[in-house]
Formats: C-alpha cells, structure tokens, sequence
C-alpha cells in the first residue's frame, strides 16, 4: 500500500473536527502504522490521522527522538493546570515556519489504546505541548489559529514564500 501523503495548509481538511473511532480493529491498527510511519519519514514529534487527511481521532507522539511512539485513540484533554508555558510550534502541514504558542503548563488527558483499553496520562513540558496541539489538530484547529492576527498573517506569508521558492 502506497504511503498515504501529507496535506498542506491551507488545505481546508485542516479546518475539519475529526470524528470519534467506535472500532478498535485492524483498519485502526493500520492507520496507526501510516501515521506513525508519516511522523517518522517527517521527522516530526506529533501527528495525527488528519494531517493525512483521515478524520479519525488518532495521534501519534514521539516527542524524543528514537523514543517509543505512544498512539492516542480518542483524546480528549481533561484538566488543564492555569499555569501557562510558551514553546515554538510549527507543522508538517506547514513546513518551515514556526512561532511561539503559549498552552497550559501542565495537563492530564484521557484516551484509549489500541486495543480500546480506556487510560489516563498527565503531561507537561514538551509532551503536553504536542498533545494540546495534537488534540487543537483533532478539533479543527490549526496551530496558527493560536497566534495573534499579525503573527499568523505573518506567518502565512512565510510559509506562502517557501512554498514559491520550492
């Protein structure tokens, strides 16, 4: 099966909320391998089903390089700490461009694995910032949809001069 290909902004597939698994089967199991596959050959910390234009909930984080892959099933975020931590984000969807994005310091979120076996993870740092902009991704929100008005025009600008010069 050929690699399924990843979208780029402004694709409007981006904008879309991705709907719930109801399946833990081998159609899930295989859509974990490509996006965990696509993460790798993007050499990326987090990705998810939409960014191949599946609308399924499924992330796939590997925040530190050569570390284990953990696969969310239907993340959802469950608490969120007031304290606030700012970190550059960018995309695959958008390579090239990156801005900085503040986001809860610390979270706890609840999804499934694989097997559908319901589980409770708490995060913070660099973890918890890939799984709020995974999640955001889940919901329909683009990372540039966190920065201010001037930032993200800013933003599309650059990435609209990159994709010129490619």
């Amino acid at each position: 099966m050929a690699a399924r290909p990843l979208i780029l902004y402004p694709d409007p597939r981006l904008d879309l909320p991705s709907e719930p698994v109801g399946a833990f089967d081998a159609d899930l199991r295989d859509l974990a391998r490509d996006v965990t596959e696509a993460l790798d050959a993007a050499a990326a910390a987090g990705l998810t089903a939409a960014h191949l234009g599946v609308r399924r909930r499924l992330v796939v984080l590997r925040p530190e390089p050569g570390g284990a892959a953990t696969v969310y099933v239907n993340p959802e975020i469950v608490e969120r700490s007031p304290e606030r931590a700012t970190a550059r984000e960018g995309s695959v969807s958008m390579p090239g461009v990156s801005e900085p994005v503040e986001r809860a310091a610390t979270i706890r979120v609840r999804f499934h694995d694989l097997d559908g076996i319901a589980r409770e993870e708490a995060a913070d740092g660099f973890r918890a910032a890939c799984l709020q902009h995974e999640i955001d991704q889940l919901d329909g929100v683009f990372w540039i949809a966190r920065l201010s008005r001037v930032r993200r025009e800013r933003a599309v600008k650059r990435f609209a001069k990159l994709r010129a010069q490619a």
